[in-house]
């Protein structure tokens, strides 16, 4: 059972770990970070930031990747995985920047889901880092830290992101997303937790330590 003054403690004390909420993919542009998050599907940042200069430097906005050759694309991004589905998406998404919002980037959740390719977590990245609005990033990492900790016993990223929503204050919502997201990285790794290491482990019920 989480304790009552459990969820100011975990953000408090990732506060003094971490300081400032960091971010993870590399960008210059609204644009950029919007495929940016959508490469970023089953790969890691690191691998998105390698080759996300190359992808830019050929095609730096919406309209040049609408009307990019898919064999080029692919060779860009391959990478990355799932190349295939993934030029498609980043294509889709250009096209209907251009169609449905003049290729400008919409800042409401409601519009950034309609985008191809950008589910919830990924419109959450983008609120959060180009327009400064409070958003509750569910990626695997948060996900399974917020689960050990008890914050949240939910699977689903939309369950799981209402119960953090009622836990935490909306101002509180991005800084808490990004912070768990690298003690899950850092510390609590899905193999092998550093349960030993960790200024959560009073508050975990779900620490394992080796005898």
């Amino acid at each position: 059972m989480l304790q009552p003054d459990a969820p100011v403690l975990i953000l408090k004390r990732c506060r003094s770990a971490y300081g400032d909420a960091p971010g993870f993919l590399d960008f210059s542009s609204p644009f950029e970070l919007l495929i940016s998050v959508i490469l970023s599907a089953q790969t890691t940042d690191e691998q998105v930031n390698r080759c996300s200069p190359v992808l830019f430097a050929k095609y730096p906005d919406a309209k040049s990747l609408a009307a990019a050759e898919n064999d080029h694309l692919e060779n860009l991004i391959r990478s990355t995985g799932y190349f295939h589905s993934k030029a498609k998406n980043i294509k889709a998404a250009a096209q209907y920047l251009i169609e449905h919002y003049d290729s400008v980037i919409p800042d409401t959740m409601e519009k950034l889901i309609l985008i191809p390719g950008v589910g919830r977590k990924s419109a959450g990245v983008i609120l959060h880092h180009v327009f400064g609005k409070p958003a509750i990033i569910v990626d695997t990492h948060f996900g399974r830290v917020c689960r050990r900790l008890s914050l949240s016993r939910n699977e689903d990223p939309v369950k799981l992101e209402q119960d953090l929503a009622g836990i935490y204050n909306p101002e509180d919502w991005s800084e808490c997303s990004m912070l768990l997201n690298l003690h899950g990285r850092r510390i609590c790794t899905a193999r092998k937790p550093r349960c030993a290491d960790c200024f959560l482990l009073d508050l975990c019920q779900s620490a394992i330590i080796a005898p």
